[in-house]
Parts: C-alpha cells; structure tokens; sequence
C-alpha cells in the first residue's frame, strides 16, 4: 500500500560537502570514560608519551619497564592514562592504603604547574590498588599532603599489564587565561615499582636536583574552564566521658570558581580538625614545636600563600595560629569566619585571606600576597597582619622572595622580611634575609650554600611561625650521587653529603661550628638506609635560660643510623629502626648518650595491618632550664610505645587505631648557674627530679559517602602527668595508660553540594 504521504527528493550533496558536515558534527575526540582501561578509541588525538627515563636511581637510561602515557585536554578536565607492563619476575605490590598515605605500592604520578611558569604544582597518585594521594608543591620541590581535591581515578590489570585513568577537573586550582585557546602548563608523569623502589619518569627531571618543578615539561593543551559552586556543611555531636556533657557544633565550607582565573572558599564556624590526632610531643626546650594542618578549609589551594625559609619549618602564613590557643589563656580561639581569595590577573598572581575570631579577646588576621613570574625568575610580596586586642598589639609582617634560575645548573631563592610589633604604644621592628644558592655539576656532584639572618627582633610568629629569631647561619655543602652500581650491589645508588656550617647569635656570640657527613642509599629491595655522623666544635647556648644569660658548653657529637625494609615477596613484615648515639651536655660524667627505636608492621591481608613501635632513649646530661639562670643536668631516660590498626574495608571505608603512651624520667645530676661570661657555675639550689606520663589515644572509623564527603566516628582518650621521680620508666610507661584526663566519643558529618 502506497503511503498517503509524497516522499520529497532532497538534493544531492557533494562527498566533500558531507564529509565536512560529519567533521563539523562529529566531538574532536571520544569522551574519556575513568574505568581504568585503556580504549583507544577514547584517547585519539592525545599527546602519546613513552620516552619514560629511570630517576631512581637518576640514571637517565632508557625505562627497562615499557610504560606508555596519554595526556588529553577535555572539557571535563585533563585526562591521564597509563599502561604499564611489569614482568612476572617483578613482583607487584597490593597493600592498601588511606588517602595521603605513602606505602611501598605500585604506583603512577601525575604532577602539573597549571601556569608553566614553575611557580607551584600539584601532585595525584594513583597506586595499583586505587589509593590516591593528592599534594601541593611549591619552591621547586617542596611537597605537602595536606591538601585534598576531588578527581576521578580507577586502575585496572591484564596479564603483564596493569593501566591507570586519571581525571582532573579544571576547577581544582586557579590558573591563568591561555592565549589562543591555548593554555601552556608544565607536566611531569613517573612510574614507581614498589618492590624495586625504581622510578620511571617522563620528562627525566627529579626532587633529587636543585631544581623540579621548573623542569617540568611544557605543553600546549586546549584551554578549558569550568565553574563551581560547593557547599560542604557539616555538624558534629560529641560527648565527654569526664563531664557527663553533650555537645554539638556545625558549620560550612564554601568554594567557588566562577572562572579559571578567580577561586573564592569561606568558612563559617569551620571544623577544628577533631577527627585527627597530632602526635605526642614532649618539649622542655625554648623552640615551639611545629603542627601541621588538615583543616579543609586552611588547606584548600593555600600554596599560593607558601612563603618559607630553609629554617626548619618557617613560613609567614602558619594556619595553625587561627583558632590557636587564645591570649586570655582561655583555650583555643573561636573562628567566627574566614575567607580566602586567590586567581590570576594577567602575568601576577594574587591571593587574599581574613579570618575572624569571636568574643573581645579574639584576633583578626589578615594576609595578601602578590607574585609574578618571568622567563627564569618569579617575585613576589606578601604582607600579614594580625590584631590582638587583648593583648594591645598589632602585628605587621611584610615579605618579598625572588626566585631565579639562570641556567638549568643553577638555582638561587633569596628571602627578604621585615616586620613591625606595635603594643602598648610602643613600635619594634625588625628584619631577616636568606639566600640559597644550589648548582648541579657533573658526574652526580653538586654544591649548596646557604645563608640566613634573623635579626634580634624579628617577629613574624604572630601569624607565621619562625623557630627563633636572633640567629646568623651559613653553611657550605658538597654532595655525590653514585649510580650504575654493580649488578651484584644490593643497591641501586649512594647520595654523599659533607657540610661545613657556622650559626652565630645576631650579636656576634659563637654558638657553633659544625662538620657533617652523611650517606643516603637506595637499596634494590624498595627499601632505603641513611647514616649520619655531627662533630659539634664548643659553643655557647643562648636560648636555654629565656633571656637570663648564656651557657658555655663542650664539643659535642651525634651518629644516627636508620634502616627501612619493605614487605618482600610473601613476607608480611614491613620493618622500620634506628640507632642513635651521642654526647654533649655538662659535667664530669659525659657519657654516651643513645636511643633505639624498632617499628615492625605486620600485614594480615594487603588491606589490614598491625604496627608497634618501641622506642628508649638514655640522655647522661640533658639539661633542662628551672628559673631565671638556674638550670640542671638530668639523668634522663625514656620509653615509648606507639601501636595501631589500619583497616581498609573495600574502597569506601578505613578503620583505625592509634595508640602512643610515653613514660620518662629524670633524677637530677647537678644544679648550675651561668656565670657572667657562660662559663657554668655548680651550685646547690635545689631542683627538684621529676617524671612524668603521657597518652594519646584514638579509634576512628571513616566511611566516604561521596567525594570529600565523610561520617567520622572517633574515641579518643588522653592525658598528661608530671609528677615526682618513679626511678622506673616502665613504670611511668605502665601508668600513663590509666591516664584520663579527657575522653570523648565523637560524630562528624560532611557533605559537598555541587551545582
């Protein structure tokens, strides 16, 4: 039967014609679908990369493992694929781990500087078992984990093979507007064998030279953007053992990327960060110890606000300062809100951060920082300010770093800060320089110099956190890195350091002069060792007595000696240890000094593990300050026992325990004065000995319920006992686990809103 509808005859198009209509409307390329396996129709038109190089050891030969690579720009974000062939000789490594946890596993690693410009990075590990990690870097090589972003991953294996898909969204960081369509970035892609330790790499740079991050291979890619808009509410409920009381607190976390170019996070009431444990210190020194930060929001793209010193730790922004404990000596300090802005505005970088803290006492902190990159070299400026009512003091902190690489062997950073302290009317101010000059040379030699200068009144700990102030230091350093060890060496290569250095105080007093040797090896096991001997000339000590003098003491030594093994073939026993022996301190009895510690893991399955760490220290002479310029020399002995469970059950959930009890104590030798020139002075001022006991410990169980979206719930328990002399360490050991001095059961959930 004839259809009552007339067919109409279309015109006849020209084959060329149609074949451009079909280019026109066919997608540049197949969507990437994260499953882990490579399909090829998926990656068409990727950049194919497969002139992976070995750089652990930094050999530079050809990859004995073929690795093939595909980097892809899609308007998703940019998409990572690797295939990796592994032998059945090579054995592969399945333990898994939690998130930000380093372990000797199978593993790939994307690293890319959004902007080219070698400024900053970021870091995603994939291992074999689907373990992320996720990290910022920063001054070349400069590595922190305290970061998370939300990524797609998945691995997968077949035969001798095993692939890995990664997909990173474009609104993970703020990056500059391409040119053209076209956006340049710096990428780096490495391969690492857990059972070897070997790392492959693509271009062949390595955080083993002075320089990394600037090495990074430049690329053009399409440019992307994408928008965001996260809510991440959260609320807690918690109840304390000791008081019988209930609490519950709640608040938000805020993202937004309304452009590649500009990223806007807030928090209001933000999370304390309850569910982590720092770890248990004891410091009767003069210097704070330092704490990092997992707060989301304190973490969130913070690296353009990383402006640090080759001082231990030092840097003008230290987040821990918000929310820490209050002037009043009330507690901690209650954040109302902060806010955090950071993008690109043509060729400079900017970022901005204010936080509030609630009540009369709290304290109003503020940041901004501005930076700008060239061909070889990047500068920039930040400055800092914090009120503190309760103390009548306004603190202001100005600095300016400049980095430049004029050859692909040199690599210099210079640091210039000044602060101002108003309190009470009255002004201070001061001001500190460092400069670190690194050359490659040939053959694995290289050469460091390194100076600093904090003057006597530099105060920067306000907002950021600097060890001590007052300080002159220099130091000149040769290394060599031995590789292509014979095939029957049981290593894979030797890295020799010797230094030189000098620290003065700012007023000229000769603290110490120092020799140093050291030998890092990497072994063919995965594991590694390191050993190192300090030869201390005399000296004087010019912070034990908080501004009451100086003390003169004798040349001193240390040797310390560490060793880490990983889990071999079927063996379920991952070993860690050290040996440390040393002498310093006072007095006629100077005797040796040392420390033993032994950490042992045993791995029921790849995702279930047990560890324990014991650990004693003897110190003949540890001199402890009392009052004024009366200080003594104790007798001190130590033992700590650490242990704990990681539990990985499937891909969402962690459980953990966490266990650290310490007991220590210290029968005094002699009582001492310093005399007008340091020269200790004994006397019989009456110091009392003293012990004492510590606890940490916490349970936690964490189930993902989407990305960067968790339910915690944790128990924790702890306490602190300084009490009179036990004369048995084991024993304060035995005694510090009935301490209960706080304990609480917790429950926290968060979760993200995107649109």
């Amino acid at each position: 039967m004839r259809s009552p509808f007339r067919r109409r005859r279309l015109p006849r198009l020209h084959p060329l014609l149609l074949a451009l209509l079909a280019a026109q409307a066919a997608p540049a390329f197949a969507q990437v679908v994260v499953d882990g396996r490579i399909d090829p129709a998926e990656w068409q038109g990727a950049e194919h990369v497969t002139d992976f190089k070995v750089v652990e050891p930094l050999t530079g030969a050809p990859s004995p493992y073929p690795t093939e690579a595909w980097i892809l720009a899609t308007p998703e974000g940019l998409a990572i694929g690797f295939r990796n062939t592994q032998p059945a000789n090579v054995p592969r490594t399945r333990t898994r781990t939690q998130r930000d946890q380093d372990g000797p596993v199978d593993r790939v690693n994307l690293m890319i500087d959004y902007d080219g410009d070698g400024r900053s990075g970021y870091n995603f590990t994939l291992n074999l078992t689907d373990g992320i990690i996720d990290a910022t870097i920063t001054n070349e090589r400069s590595f922190s984990k305290d970061w998370d972003a939300n990524w797609k991953h998945a691995v997968s294996e077949d035969g001798d093979t095993w692939s890995a898909e990664m997909l990173i969204p474009w609104y993970v960081a703020p990056m500059r507007k391409g040119v053209d369509g076209k956006r340049t970035v710096g990428i780096y892609l490495d391969r690492v064998i857990g059972s070897t330790g070997e790392r492959v790499a693509w271009p062949d740079a390595s955080f083993q030279r002075p320089r990394f991050l600037s090495d990074f291979r430049k690329l053009q890619v399409a440019e992307y953007s994408q928008a965001l808009l996260a809510f991440t509410p959260y609320a807690t409920v918690g109840y304390d053992n000791i008081s019988g009381e209930s609490h519950t607190d709640a608040g938000v976390d805020i993202f937004w990327k309304p452009n590649g170019q500009m990223q806007l996070t807030a928090t209001l009431n933000p999370d304390f960060g309850q569910v982590e444990s720092d770890n248990l210190v004891v410091n009767f020194g003069a210097n704070e110890t330092f704490f990092s930060d997992k707060r989301p929001f304190f973490t969130e793209n913070q690296g353009i606000f990383e402006f640090g010193t080759p001082s231990d730790f030092s840097q003008l922004l230290y987040t821990r300062r918000v929310g820490g404990p209050a002037d009043d000596g009330s507690g901690a300090g209650d954040i109302t809100a902060a806010v955090k802005l950071n993008g690109t505005l043509g060729a400079y970088k900017y970022g901005v951060f204010v936080a509030e803290e609630a009540d009369e006492v709290g304290r109003s902190f503020s940041a901004l920082r501005l930076t700008r990159d060239f061909a070889n070299q990047s500068t920039g400026v930040m400055v800092t300010r914090v009120d503190r009512p309760f103390l009548d003091r306004t603190a202001t902190v100005i600095g300016v770093d400049h980095n430049w690489r004029p050859s692909q062997r040199w690599n210099i950073q210079n640091r210039l800060i000044f602060s101002d302290i108003d309190q009470n009317g009255s002004s201070t101010t001061g001001s500190g320089f460092t400069t670190l000059i690194e050359r490659e040379g040939d053959q694995g030699w290289r050469n460091q110099w390194l100076f600093m200068h904090f003057g006597d009144s530099l105060q920067i700990n306000d907002f950021g956190y600097l060890s001590r102030a007052n300080l002159n230091y220099g130091h000149w350093q040769v290394s060599h890195r031995l590789t292509g060890l014979p095939d029957t060496s049981k290593f894979n290569s030797h890295d020799w350091r010797w230094r030189i250095s000098a620290t003065d105080n700012d007023h000229g007093l000769a603290l110490q002069r120092q020799f140093r040797m050291s030998l890092s090896s990497q072994r063919k096991d995965g594991g590694n060792q390191f050993a190192q001997i300090n030869m201390n000339t005399a000296g004087y000590d010019d912070r034990i007595l908080r501004g009451h003098g100086i003390v003169r003491t004798p040349p001193s030594w240390n040797l310390f000696a560490e060793r880490y093994r990983p889990r071999q073939g079927k063996s379920r026993w991952e070993l860690y240890g050290n040996v440390n022996a040393f002498r310093g301190g006072l007095g006629p009895n100077r005797g040796i000094g040392w420390s033993f510690n032994l950490n042992p893991t045993y791995y029921f399955t790849d995702s279930f593990s047990v560890y324990a760490n014991f650990y004693m220290e003897s110190t003949p002479q540890w001199m402890v300050w009392d009052h004024d310029d009366l200080f003594g020399t104790f007798r001190e002995r130590a033992t700590q026992f650490d242990a704990g469970v990681n539990w990985s059950i499937g891909d969402k959930q962690e459980f953990r325990i966490k266990l650290q009890a310490l007991g220590l104590d210290a029968p005094l030798r002699q009582a001492w004065r310093a005399g007008p020139d340091g020269q200790p002075i004994p006397v019989n001022d009456h110091i009392d000995d003293f012990s004492l006991s510590t606890l940490g410990f916490q349970i936690r169980y964490r189930r993902e319920l989407a990305p960067l979206s968790d339910l915690y719930v944790v128990y924790g328990r702890g306490g602190y006992l300084f009490h009179e002399l036990s004369n048995d360490q084991f024993d304060l050991l035995n005694d510090s686990f009935s301490l209960r001095d706080s304990e609480q059961i917790l429950v926290k959930i968060s979760y993200r809103f995107e649109r």
